[in-house]
């Protein structure tokens, strides 16, 4: 076992959580989104409490996606976020 351990690939840890945010949106929903440092990564949980969906930018600056059609542009203050298959929503804090 102690040569498998140290013959291992390096484990690489994810980023750490720059902000943790929750957000009301234009139709009284309340979403919640955590980014994270180097701001490549996003986790949005809808409704706030929900299973967090990871998306991802290809840079900063970029808008953070997903499969399926998830769209998250914005920061920690203000998000326009689109879920497959529904119109985007404006939220803030």
């Amino acid at each position: 076992m102690a040569n498998q351990i140290a013959n291992a690939a390096p484990v690489e840890l994810p980023p750490a959580i720059r902000a943790d945010k929750t957000f009301r949106c234009a139709d009284g929903s309340v979403i919640g989104v955590a980014f994270f440092q180097g701001d490549t990564l996003a986790n949005v949980r809808i409704p706030a409490t929900g299973t967090p969906t990871r998306l991802t930018a290809p840079a900063k600056g970029e808008p953070y996606t997903a499969e399926g059609g998830w769209k998250l542009t914005g920061d920690d203050k203000a998000v326009t976020v689109t879920e497959p298959g529904k119109k985007a929503l404006s939220c803030h804090t």
